[in-house]
């Protein structure tokens, strides 16, 4: 969709913006040191409006949710990411596995979205995932299911000695429709080794969600941010996101996660309000073959959120319900918020909220 936006006239107080915005007028592709720029900028405000251009370029004043649910199986997994707050092993205080029933109980027909991930577990066979997502579906045939990250598809494949096209097969006959974006974290080998060394690389990452593109299968992708990372690796995440969308396009949304400093302590304190705004302003002036960008509110909290609908962001995620994995790292955020909380917060930014699906088809047009 495109749109026509009215040209904001910026008052730049910093300048070394200015050739950066004569670049979004025309159209031109960023660069890695644009986007370095943006993130390291202090005049917030040119950032904000260059970024809301480019929004209401794409959409106009619509701002999407959807009624969805986050349900996470398990927090047992193999892996031990430094950063990780969410994951137990077999034993552990606090360590649980959800049966099919218990699933099922959180759901409700009315909801046009299920977002499923959870740990890499040591003894579930394949056929148990495969079994929560046809179980839902048999149940609920009008949920769209969006299921299991890159790194969970990763480690399908080689506990379960299965190729990319038949766990993407066999999930797709099952009933998934789309992929989260999660298990990215940050596209650089120098973080990986330090913080989640057993995860997939970038490499794989982008392999996989290039094989579901081209099987059809859309996804999300994600920038876990505010921790060790530099604002140079921060943007060269951007642009293997963005080469790979060129090349396979099939990315419905970018999602910036604030990391939560929570009892991992990587550093001292969380990103500030104005770091979240940047970061998302600079995805979206960086993204430019990206549908969306999301303002991800139970990672940067419901008012920051809000504000970010003008700095770019164009999708707010949903209602959730339940989300185990930011809260276990004490993210702020409440654990679920309703319809009509979302629709104030949408409001509260003077956009127009738009009730979606998982792929992003309208539900419902709500007035602005």
């Amino acid at each position: 969709m495109t749109t026509t936006a009215v040209l904001p006239i910026i008052q730049f107080r910093d300048k070394s913006l200015e050739p950066i915005w004569e670049k979004v007028q025309m159209g031109q592709r960023l660069s890695s040191e644009d986007g370095v720029t943006c993130l390291q900028t202090r005049d917030l405000m040119s950032l904000g409006q260059m970024a809301d251009y480019v929004k209401r370029k794409l959409w106009g004043d619509k701002v999407y949710f959807v009624f969805n649910r986050h349900i996470n199986p398990t927090n047992i997994c193999v892996l031990s990411c430094t950063f990780c707050d969410f994951a137990k092993k077999k034993g552990d205080a606090g360590a649980y596995e959800m049966g099919m029933d218990e699933i099922l109980a959180k759901l409700d027909p009315e909801m046009q979205e299920v977002h499923i991930v959870g740990g890499h577990h040591p003894d579930w066979p394949f056929e148990r995932y495969e079994g929560i997502i046809r179980g839902i579906h048999e149940a609920y045939p009008t949920i769209r299911i969006k299921a299991w990250t890159a790194a969970e598809i990763d480690y399908f494949c080689k506990r379960f000695k299965m190729t990319e096209e038949e766990v993407f097969g066999r999930m797709k006959d099952a009933g998934m429709v789309s992929m989260p974006g999660g298990g990215a974290e940050v596209f650089s080998n120098r973080v990986r080794k330090e913080l989640f060394p057993g995860k997939n690389s970038a490499e794989r990452w982008l392999e996989i969600h290039r094989m579901a593109h081209n099987m059809g299968i859309r996804s999300n992708a994600t920038l876990l941010y505010g921790h060790i990372e530099t604002l140079e690796e921060r943007i060269q995440h951007m642009i293997l996101l963005r080469e790979l969308q060129d090349e396979a396009p099939g990315f419905l949304a970018f999602i910036p996660l604030e990391y939560q400093v929570g009892n991992t302590n990587l550093v001292p304190r969380q990103a500030s309000s104005a770091e979240d705004l940047r970061t998302i302003a600079t995805s979206r002036l960086m993204l430019d073959n990206f549908p969306h960008i999301k303002a991800y509110w139970v990672m940067i909290g419901e008012e920051t959120a809000s504000i970010a609908l003008n700095f770019g962001a164009s999708d707010l995620d949903g209602t959730i319900g339940e989300e185990r994995i930011a809260h276990a790292a004490k993210a702020a955020s409440p654990v679920g918020l309703a319809r009509a909380r979302m629709l104030k917060l949408i409001g509260d930014a003077g956009k127009t909220p738009v009730e979606r699906d998982a792929l992003y088809n309208e539900i419902h047009v709500y007035d602005s």
